[in-house]
């Protein structure tokens, strides 16, 4: 099949630092070409990829300082437009902004929704266009809009090799995140502090996150916090390994929670709020423990001892390699492809055009 795959331009593909859904759209571009399919990846400039890359930026437009990316984004759809006729599937990554230019390609359009749908503002553009097929990241994620034209939910995957197997030999607990109302950092705090461990706090501060950091900063001064900041793929691995556990205190409708895989393919359980996609990914026992409030999380804690590493690492594997989520999303390819005119894809294909 001949597939693209198109990307926010908020950050590279991958992203140099932090960067969910780029993150999880590389590994989807590479394990699709791995099984043996055409792939052009539209994204920034700075990207990195084994696919056919057209670049709609020159880098990714967060770490440049461009804060609105509604023009360059509305430009990169203008060069998938003259380029669709040369693909099988339309895979976006961007919500919704292409529907009104891409409505008449609807049966080869595929859209996944990285984001919280539990927030009235997107609402009128699912009902607005009810051909374009979504995809949840979880069932969880679609209970807010159940009524749109829902393709499937495939959940994230990453490669089987990419983070290493850790032994947790650093006795701490970590926090991957932003620095954010709904992530709560304080509660880990509260816990690592009820605990007795040392907590590290791996985080990004958004502009919009400003001033709740400010609020943070007096919890940040404890000698048992490390706030570490923003790291990249080179230090999750090692972060994560080291780690006692993770943990995932968060207080809204998580669509996925990434960092909760990546650290079961370190060997690493997570302790999660039963919120959102958690139940999804965490099996309560076996990769981690599910808990309702503070004083069940300083429990989970010192429960940690009757969890298996090895398990969780096999937890992963069986559930959220990207091997699996790249057939997942194959399966619903093929399905569009079925459905849509024979014709359609019948038509000689031109010559893709560089990317410049």
């Amino acid at each position: 099949m001949r597939i693209a795959q198109i990307a926010p331009l908020a950050e590279a593909v991958p992203p140099k630092l932090y960067g969910g859904t780029e993150r999880v759209i590389w590994w989807l571009t590479e394990a699709l070409l791995d099984l043996g399919h055409d792939v052009t990846l539209f994204a920034s400039g700075d990207s990195v990829t084994s696919a056919r890359l057209v670049a709609c930026s020159e880098k990714g437009l967060r770490l440049a300082g461009i804060n609105d990316h509604t023009a360059s984004l509305i430009a990169m759809l203008g060069r998938v437009l003259g380029l669709a006729d040369q693909f099988d599937i339309l895979h976006f990554h961007i919500d919704f902004l292409h529907f009104p230019a891409f409505r008449q390609l609807a049966g080869r359009c595929l859209t996944t929704l990285h984001g919280r749908q539990d927030l009235p503002d997107f609402w009128p553009a699912y009902h607005a266009f009810p051909e374009m097929r979504l995809v949840s990241i979880s069932d969880d994620q679609r209970r807010p809009i159940a009524s749109a034209n829902f393709a499937g939910t495939v959940h994230h995957g990453l490669p089987a090799d990419l983070i290493p197997y850790g032994e947790g030999e650093g006795g701490y607990l970590a926090f991957i995140g932003r620095i954010s109302p709904e992530k709560r950092p304080d509660r880990a705090i509260e816990i690592a502090r009820r605990s007795g461990m040392k907590l590290k706090i791996a985080a990004k501060v958004d502009r919009a996150d400003a001033d709740y950091f400010e609020k943070m900063r007096p919890l940040l001064g404890d000698p048992l916090i490390e706030f570490v900041g923003e790291i990249g793929d080179a230090d999750k691995g090692a972060f994560l390994g080291g780690a006692s556990a993770l943990l995932f205190p968060i207080d809204w409708p998580e669509p996925f929670g990434l960092v909760m895989i990546e650290a079961m393919a370190a060997g690493t359980p997570v302790i999660a709020w039963r919120c959102g996609s958690t139940p999804e990914v965490i099996e309560h026992g076996r990769s981690g423990f599910l808990v309702d409030s503070v004083d069940e999380a300083v429990a989970a804690v010192k429960a940690l001892p009757s969890l298996s590493r090895p398990r969780v690492r096999v937890a992963f594997g069986e559930r959220f390699t990207a091997e699996r989520m790249a057939r997942d999303y194959l399966k619903l390819y093929e399905r569009l492809r079925a459905a849509e005119r024979p014709a359609l894809f019948g038509k000689p294909r031109g010559t893709l055009v560089a990317a410049e």
